[in-house]
C-alpha cells in the first residue's frame, strides 16, 4: 500500500472523517447526493417534505400527484355513496355510467370548482361534504402549484461531466488526470471555482484509515462558460498520485470528488454542482476527442454529444521506457 509523505490535513476530509471505503462506495454519488444511509428517524418524518417534493424525479412528482387526485376522487365518491341513492340529485342509473363513477366524476368536478351543473348535492349532509372536498380542493391545487412553481424556479445548476476520468499525456512527456464538463442549458454561467479531492484507503499501524488531498489543477477558474472546459490536474513530483498505477488505485479504492461553484446569471446567485468518479470510472492511457468545430459560415459548433468520446493512447512514460530499451540495445 502506497503511503503519501504529504502531512494529513484533517480539513481536507469534505465531513466524512476517517472512515475508509468498503466494496468502492463512493462518499458522493454521481448525481451529487451524499452516499449516506441516515437511521435514527421518526417513521413519518415530515421536517423534509417539502424538499423531498421539490427535488424528487419529474416522473415521480407526476405520478405522486395524480395519485393524490386519484384516491382524495375515490374517497369522497364513496362517501356519497354511503349517503344514499337520494344525496345527489340528477343521477342516472339506467345511463352509461353506474352510481359509483357518476359520484366520483361528481367529486371530480367539486374538487376542481368546475361544476357542469349536471349533477347537484341534495341534503345537508351532501352538501356538507361538497362544501368541505371543494375547500380541499382549493388548497390542494393552491399547494400543487406551489411546488410546481418551487422545482421550476429552483436554482440549479445543469452540469453535464464525461462519464470517465481519464489519465492522458499533458504537455512533454507528462501525464495528466483529466474530466470535462459543459453546460446543458443555454444560459450564461460566470465565475466558475472548482475543487477536485482525491481519496483513498490507507492502512496505518494496521488500520485501515480514509486519506484525502485536495489536487492542484491547471485551471482551478474559468470566467464564462461558453464551451467545455476540461479539467486537468499535472501527475508531476508534487502530485499525491505520482507514485500510484492503476492497481494501487484499485486496491486502495481510490475516488475523486469534484465540488464546483458558479454564477448563474439566470438566478443572479450562486449555484452549486457535485459529481465523482471512482476507480472503476478511470481510464488509463487515454484521451479525449475534441467535442467542438466550425459550420460554412466559420461559427463554432460545440457537439455534446461528443461529450464521452475517447481514444485510447500509449502514455508518455511507456514511450519513455521504450525508448530506453532502444537505447540499450
Amino acid at each position: 500500500m502506497i503511503r503519501h509523505p504529504r502531512k494529513v490535513n484533517p480539513e481536507d476530509d469534505l465531513g466524512f472523517g476517517y472512515q475508509p471505503v468498503m466494496k468502492n462506495q463512493p462518499f458522493i454519488n454521481k448525481d451529487g447526493s451524499p452516499n449516506v444511509v441516515r437511521k435514527g428517524l421518526p417513521t413519518f418524518n415530515t421536517s423534509d417534505n417539502y424538499h423531498k417534493l421539490i427535488t424528487m424525479d419529474g416522473w415521480r412528482f407526476a405520478i405522486l400527484i395524480f395519485s393524490c387526485y386519484l384516491v382524495a376522487n375515490i374517497i369522497f365518491a364513496l362517501i356519497y355513496m354511503l349517503l344514499g341513492n337520494n344525496a345527489l340529485f340528477g343521477r342516472h342509473q339506467d345511463g352509461e355510467l353506474n352510481g359509483f363513477w357518476e359520484a366520483f366524476f361528481f367529486s371530480a368536478q367539486t374538487l376542481s370548482t368546475v361544476g357542469y351543473g349536471h349533477i347537484s348535492p341534495r341534503g345537508m349532509a351532501a352538501n356538507s361534504v361538497a362544501a368541505f372536498e371543494s375547500m380541499i380542493g382549493l388548497l390542494s391545487f393552491a399547494l400543487a402549484t406551489g411546488l410546481m412553481y418551487g422545482r421550476f424556479s429552483r436554482p440549479a445548476a445543469k452540469i453535464i461531466y464525461s462519464k470517465n476520468m481519464i489519465v492522458a499525456p499533458y504537455l512533454e512527456n507528462k501525464r495528466g488526470l483529466m474530466f470535462r464538463l459543459a453546460n446543458r442549458r443555454r444560459n450564461i454561467l460566470v465565475d466558475l471555482n472548482l475543487e477536485m479531492t482525491f481519496s483513498y484507503n490507507e492502512t496505518v499501524d494496521g488500520k485501515t484509515v480514509r486519506r484525502f488531498y485536495p489536487l492542484e489543477l491547471e485551471r482551478k477558474s474559468v470566467s464564462i462558460l461558453t464551451m467545455n472546459w476540461t479539467v486537468v490536474h499535472d501527475i508531476d513530483e508534487n502530485s499525491p498520485l505520482k507514485d500510484f498505477t492503476y492497481d494501487n488505485l484499485v486496491s486502495a479504492e481510490a475516488t475523486f470528488v469534484i465540488l464546483l461553484r458558479v454564477f448563474d446569471e439566470a438566478f443572479a446567485q450562486v449555484v452549486n454542482s457535485r459529481t465523482s468518479y471512482t476507480v472503476d470510472d478511470l481510464l488509463w492511457g487515454a484521451k479525449f476527442n475534441p467535442m467542438f468545430n466550425r459550420n460554412d459560415g466559420g461559427q463554432i459548433v460545440l457537439d455534446l454529444g461528443k461529450m464521452d468520446s475517447i481514444e485510447k493512447v500509449e502514455l508518455p512514460e511507456l514511450m519513455a521506457a521504450k525508448n530506453k530499451e532502444i537505447e540499450k540495445k
